[in-house]
């Protein structure tokens, strides 16, 4: 037998839906302002938790870093050290002919999309950054973009490990596999500054190191990341250098492996 309180409650109930339908079909615009902003917030929410779980999107950003990851001064420590191999043989489709693509976008793109984070806005295709701003790591600056063709001319999806100098350094003496591996593993890809790009060129830390030395010490780390994945040495003034970086940061953490 049901009540008195329960039957006052489900007669609240009914009274309190009878009154929000009829406030709702004299007032349609007052739910669109407050409800359907709370749907489009649930499908940002959705479509936020699908791009965390991206393999592109989940590489660290310049201020996040995994404490159980080892220290880069270990994993340093861990490089083979010798000289450079020749250089001959050596060409970009060594390693990859295009950036690849995965789910209809091309890594080129999924970089952009990563570094220029929440501000990136999309094509109608869903991949291609039409516009955005992102913090630009080798010069240390805030760029914005409003244009895809300013994108394409001024920036650049840099390799941190230069494929050149892992040809030298290891990568001609393993599978066109891992090599293919070494250019498209977003570990080793950064969005940056095309003409900082271009002066960098193949250099090591040894002959180059970004401008914005806030970033030097996440690049060597990123650096020794990728040589240790990919079973790549280092020359000795390379180590040096390397070290002079981290004597800095002595707290720097590795990204992405493990020793």
């Amino acid at each position: 037998m049901i009540s008195k309180y329960k039957k006052r409650r489900i007669a609240w109930i009914s009274i309190l839906a009878f009154s929000f339908v009829i406030f709702v079909l004299l007032n349609p615009s007052a739910w669109e302002k407050v409800y359907f902003s709370d749907i489009v917030d649930g499908v940002k929410g959705v479509f936020s938790a699908e791009a965390k779980s991206d393999d592109v999107e989940a590489i660290p950003g310049t201020n996040e870093q995994d404490l159980n990851a080892p220290l880069a001064t270990e994993v340093l420590n861990k490089l083979e050290v010798k000289g450079r191999a020749p250089k001959t043989g050596y060409a970009r489709d060594q390693f990859y002919d295009d950036w690849p693509k995965e789910n209809g976008c091309n890594l080129r793109q999924r970089i952009l999309k990563r570094d220029f984070g929440e501000t990136a806005v999309l094509d109608s295709d869903n991949c291609t950054v039409i516009s955005g701003k992102y913090y630009e790591p080798y010069n240390g600056e805030f760029v914005e973009f409003s244009k895809r063709s300013d994108i394409s001319k001024n920036v650049q999806i840099d390799h941190i490990v230069a494929l050149s100098d892992a040809w030298q350094k290891g990568a001609q003496y393993k599978s066109k596999d891992v090599r293919f591996q070494i250019a498209t593993d977003p570990l080793n890809l950064v969005a940056a500054d095309a003409s900082a790009n271009m002066q960098k060129s193949d250099g090591d830390a040894a002959t180059w190191l970004p401008k914005n030395k806030s970033f030097r010490c996440q690049y060597v780390a990123r650096q020794i990341s990728v040589k240790y994945k990919y079973e790549l040495w280092v020359t000795e003034s390379e180590k040096d250098a390397m070290s002079r970086v981290l004597s800095n940061c002595p707290e720097e953490r590795a990204t992405g492996v493990s020793i």
